[in-house]
């Protein structure tokens, strides 16, 4: 897009900030918010697009518009339809939630491409709002694309839990939440306690026979804790972590093991000095170990934290 016409496909924040700010007052009153905390919050769940760099920051019209009617947040974008193609798609070319949440480094042609012979998923997941343009390297010539805000992260990641939980799937947000909670009262065991509990009802199938499965299933459950950031495949300079999750306060060096223990996964950690990578970060550093067990039909889950 050329940068004239950079704010064509939404809202502007200064068009936010004058032309509906009456609207972002009313909402604040009946939110029991202040105006500065208001804007912050319609900026996390509906801020963030860009079609070219550099940019201002762009408003999805429809959910901003429909939160100021409603004087509430929620997901309008996807009460508009329901992601089912996209994740159709994501399983015909080996896309996995976490090459999404970490978003995607590419040239234009890459993804400001048509999606009727496209060779990877990049540009319909551009062209449909699920990445969009976050930074851009001049020498190279290359676009950082990720996920544009919390409405979108949320409402992808709530879509793909029944993939990784079967008929428990519409319950997995509920058990996210009560996580959520613990994890930020710093009780990881209280966390992992309820995730068990959650996942002894899930039904077993063939795709859990592998390691992956549960790296991802963490990857859309921790990420859907908002307030945190998640990532997998951490590289360090003695191997690759499984997890990372990093609240307000902490880190959380992750590992885990398929039908193993959790006092190999923790070696592991422990071996290779995982946790020293962010010895400078300023926070306390815990590791876990998680061992998932497929047996008899059913899940099982173990760990240890240190």
């Amino acid at each position: 897009m050329l940068p004239e016409y950079e704010g064509i496909c939404g809202i502007t924040k200064e068009e936010l900030l004058t032309q509906l700010s009456e609207d972002i007052d009313e909402l604040a009153a009946s939110q029991k918010l202040t105006r500065e905390q208001t804007i912050e919050k319609l900026r996390s769940n509906y801020d963030g697009y860009h079609f070219t760099w550099p940019s201002s920051d762009i408003y999805n019209p429809f959910s901003l518009l429909n939160c100021f009617a409603d004087k509430m947040f929620d997901m309008y974008w996807f009460s508009s339809g329901t992601p089912t193609y996209m994740i159709e798609m994501m399983r015909k070319f080996g896309v996995i939630p976490s090459d999404i949440g970490e978003g995607v480094d590419a040239i234009r042609p890459e993804f400001d491409a048509p999606t009727e012979n496209m060779e990877s998923l990049t540009p319909l997941l551009y062209q449909s709002g699920y990445l969009t343009i976050k930074n851009f390297d001049a020498f190279g010539e290359v676009y950082h694309l990720g996920i544009p805000n919390k409405e979108i992260r949320v409402g992808l990641f709530q879509s793909l839990l029944p993939k990784y939980l079967g008929n428990k799937g519409g319950r997995g947000g509920t058990a996210v939440a009560k996580m959520a909670s613990l994890i930020n009262r710093d009780d990881m065991d209280g966390a992992l306690r309820l995730m068990k509990d959650f996942l002894s009802t899930v039904p077993y199938c063939d795709n859990t026979k592998y390691e992956g499965h549960y790296q991802q299933l963490l990857y859309i459950m921790f990420s859907l804790l908002t307030n945190y950031r998640m990532q997998v495949e951490v590289r360090t300079h003695k191997g690759r972590i499984d997890a990372v999750l990093e609240t307000s306060n902490r880190i959380y060096v992750i590992e885990t093991k398929l039908n193993g223990s959790a006092e190999e996964a923790m070696r592991q950690i422990e071996e290779k000095a995982y946790a020293d990578a962010y010895k400078d970060a300023g926070k306390p550093v815990t590791k876990v170990g998680i061992n998932f067990n497929v047996e008899n039909e059913a899940n099982f889950t173990e760990w240890v934290i240190k």
